[in-house]
């Protein structure tokens, strides 16, 4: 199955708004079910195309570069970054591609946004997967409370400090690779793929960054700090629609304790569990995510 380029553009937010747009891998046929895929940090959306390979062969694959990712719109400030702006261009992307999609399957700061949209657009989507991606207001609970959890997100504390670019980009992107190699062995990270890693990289990494920046979530460094006295609104937190979650165990940075509690907020829940998968469980263990995908696919409302 052929996967192929297109920039699509954003539906008009209103008067004397820039023009926005995603760029985006795409395969099978345009009048099949869609399903749209979005990526976390570090990736982009090539890390979806063993993915897109297999399902384009019976829906419509479309997996975004989010706002900031090569080829896509970057808006400069650390604002334009927050999640519910981030939201609102996968909105728009699924309406431009003709709502909704067969289901929104989404990873580490991907599942980040998909939550919240799948609480507050359900409409525009019929079921919600999540990889490695802790519900809202799981993870705050766990930022404020859990040593372990504060010790092992403190990356995300480096990942928000200014200026920090430079130093990810230093030695061909030594820190960078670390973010795999921390959570895993990183085997399967081939010549190819470090070379589609690099060229992503080297388009800029203040957007990606700046997802952290505009982010509340992060390890609290003072008491005062907007993750300890954050509420998050109720209608943000509820899931109603089919939700598979599709979790590497072997996870470091986000363990599987973040899943406990996970069925208050999604009363129609399916957990598949990876045992030996970590975070990258996408590239680790493609085969079991595709049969758990499927399943998920397949399963009656």
């Amino acid at each position: 199955m052929d996967i192929t380029s297109r920039r699509i553009a954003l539906p008009s937010p209103g008067a004397n708004q820039p023009e926005a747009w995603l760029d985006c891998r795409m395969a099978g046929p345009d009048d099949a079910p869609l399903l749209v895929f979005l990526h976390g940090f570090p990736e982009a959306a090539f890390a979806w195309d063993e993915l897109l390979a297999h399902f384009g062969e019976h829906y419509r694959c479309v997996a975004p570069n989010l706002r900031g990712y090569p080829g896509s719109y970057s808006p400069p400030e650390v604002k334009d970054y927050r999640a519910q702006l981030v939201g609102g261009d996968v909105l728009g992307l699924i309406q431009a591609l003709g709502a909704p999609a067969a289901a929104l399957i989404a990873h580490d700061w991907g599942g980040a946004i998909a939550w919240g949209l799948a609480a507050m657009a359900p409409q525009m989507m019929e079921r919600l997967v999540i990889l490695n991606a802790p519900h809202p207001a799981l993870f705050m609970q766990a930022l404020r409370h859990d040593p372990a959890q504060q010790a092992a997100s403190e990356y995300m504390n480096l990942l928000r400090r200014p200026g920090v670019e430079a130093y990810l980009q230093a030695d061909d992107f030594a820190k960078m690779w670390s973010f795999f190699e921390r959570f895993g062995s990183a085997d399967w990270l081939t010549p190819e793929l470090r070379g589609q890693y690099r060229q992503a990289w080297s388009a800029g990494l203040s957007g990606p960054l700046n997802y952290y920046r505009a982010s509340p979530l992060h390890p609290p460094t003072a008491p005062t700090d907007a993750v300890m006295h954050l509420t998050l609104p109720e209608a943000m937190l509820h899931v109603n629609i089919p939700t598979t979650v599709i979790w590497g165990e072997a996870d470091l940075a986000l363990p599987p304790s973040l899943l406990d509690g996970l069925e208050a907020y999604v009363p129609n829940l399916h957990v598949t569990r990876l045992p030996e998968a970590t975070h990258w469980l996408v590239h680790e263990e493609p085969a079991a995510v595709i049969h758990a995908l499927q399943i998920a696919l397949n399963r009656s409302a």
